[in-house]
């Protein structure tokens, strides 16, 4: 190839990369339908003031799409072919940032959780001898660092290439009464394989605790107007951790054999929503599961990353969803508190059950458990958390 013919070649490669990296800020329509436009905002956080909120299209080779916004670090729409290789919107959420701030809607679609992801027992736990009092805001627990959760906060952005996103957020000591200045990073990014490889790193100068994960309801069965209980759905663990009506850990680890938890052959979702474990005699949020497994593959404090943990499929599509994890845990909720009063992307209204969630994280309340995993972040440390959602057709 001569001269020429390559410094025409890379002047039109550059001009490619500009437009990519120019897309989000220039405007225009996403595959899932998103308005980059209804993106572009600002947010006045009460800690950090104004702080610009934007979206950012993550691409793969395969044409796969990934919208997320910096607002909570959520992910807005994964657009994945199906069995027909048409292409389908398998999260739910919102299609306007507007309608992911709390004065408008409290949720968490697709947001990174932190400081701690699921339940902490009356939001209480004792650190190096001092006992922490955090606040509470859920049957008198803390759920997912309350008050000032980071699915309510702006994180910082970056995407150095059209398949990544870096999301960077500090939280000064006292946040929340956690203690410790904490700084994570977030790095997402679509792998050619169909993926999104999400990584979770944070330092702390003081010894706190830090539990991260992400939060995306997913429906892959095309409509998310009509329920997942029809999804099939595996998770590789014997054991799991009971709850108690107040959807709090009791501190035990339990065989999941002979019990509606035991979902180490795929069975439909909706299955066991009878069971007297998950009806709750009719308590407000069951007839579903809420609760955390015990991974096979996390095995003598290490977790086995190249390891399926969970597998979801949807019969009607042929959509699979695959879940990996270095985590002990993984908390499996079928959208129970859903009321089919939620209107998200594209005017569809979600019904119970519209979505599950698949969160990977150390187990709830594990900071009052010190025989769990431990969640204890100390100075000099890096926290370091890995999830990846790999999406194929099931066979």
């Amino acid at each position: 190839m001569n001269k020429k013919i390559k410094s025409a070649l890379f002047v039109a490669c550059a001009a490619v990369i500009a437009a990519c990296s120019t897309s989000n800020e220039m405007g225009g329509v996403t595959k899932s339908g998103l308005n980059v436009a209804d993106f572009d905002t600002v947010y006045n956080d009460p800690i950090l003031g104004e702080k610009p909120v934007k979206l950012y299209t993550l691409t793969n080779k395969n044409g796969m799409e990934v919208c997320v916004t910096n607002f909570g670090g959520r992910i807005v729409s994964v657009m994945v072919p199906d069995k027909d290789g048409n292409m389908t919107d398998v999260v739910l959420g919102y299609p306007t940032a507007q309608d992911y701030f709390p004065v408008n809607h409290e949720s968490d679609f697709g947001a990174s959780i932190g400081r701690y992801a699921n339940r902490i027992n009356k939001g209480q736990f004792v650190l190096n001898g001092d006992t922490i009092q955090l606040n509470t805001n859920n049957y008198g627990h803390m759920l997912h660092g309350y008050d000032r959760m980071w699915q309510y906060v702006p994180y910082d952005a970056e995407q150095p290439d059209s398949s990544t996103v870096i999301l960077k957020l500090t939280s000064k000591d006292g946040e929340g009464n956690f203690p410790g200045t904490v700084n994570v990073q977030v790095t997402m990014k679509v792998t050619d394989d169909n993926a999104i490889d999400i990584t979770y790193t944070g330092t702390t100068d003081a010894p706190t605790i830090l539990n991260m994960t992400n939060h995306s309801y997913f429906n892959l069965g095309g409509d998310p107007s009509k329920d997942i209980t029809d999804h099939m759905v595996q998770i590789n663990a014997d054991n799991y951790t009971p709850t108690d009506s107040t959807y709090m850990t009791t501190g035990e680890i339990a065989a999941v054999e002979g019990t509606c938890f035991d979902l180490r052959k795929a069975i439909a979702v909706g299955t066991h929503f009878a069971d007297p474990l998950l009806a709750g005699d009719g308590v407000e949020g069951h007839n579903g599961y809420d609760h955390n497994w015990v991974l096979n593959t996390y095995k003598d404090g290490k977790g086995d990353d190249t390891q399926v943990c969970a597998t979801v499929w949807s019969p009607v599509t042929g959509i699979q969803l695959d879940v990996y994890t270095n985590e002990p845990g993984i908390q499996f909720y079928t959208g129970n508190f859903q009321d089919g009063t939620v209107v998200g992307k594209n005017g569809k209204t979600y019904p119970k059950s519209a979505a599950l969630c698949l969160e990977t994280q150390k187990y709830p309340n594990a900071p009052n458990n010190p025989t769990w995993p431990s969640c204890q972040l100390n100075p000099g440390e890096t926290y370091n958390s890995h999830c990846i959602f790999k999406f194929s057709i099931h066979k």
